[in-house]
C-alpha cells in the first residue's frame, strides 16, 4: 500500500468524523433552542427583589466578619502586650 492510498483512507475517516461532529453540534444546538423555550424565566420584579436580598446579605456578613476580625485583632494585640511579645 502506498502512502497515497493510506492517506486517502485516513481522509475519508476524517471526513466522517468531521461530518459526524458537525451533525452532533447542529443537533445539540437544536436541542438547546428547544430547552430554552421551555425555561420559565423570572420576572423583572423577582430579579430585583432577589438581587436586593443578595446585596443585603453580603453587606450583613461583610460587616459581621469585619467586626469579628476587629475583635480577634484586638484580642491578639492584648495577648502580645500582656506577655511582652
Amino acid at each position: 500500500m502506498s502512502s497515497d492510498e493510506s492517506q486517502s483512507g485516513t481522509g475519508s475517516e476524517l471526513t466522517k468524523k468531521v461530518t459526524g461532529t458537525v451533525a452532533n453540534a447542529r443537533e445539540f444546538l437544536h436541542d438547546v433552542r428547544v430547552e430554552m423555550k421551555q425555561v420559565t424565566w423570572p420576572s423583572r420584579e423577582d430579579v430585583v427583589a432577589t438581587t436586593w436580598v443578595v446585596v443585603a446579605t453580603v453587606a450583613f456578613f461583610g460587616v459581621f466578619l469585619w467586626l469579628v476580625d476587629l475583635g480577634v485583632q484586638r484580642g491578639v494585640q492584648y495577648i502580645f502586650k500582656k506577655f511582652g511579645i
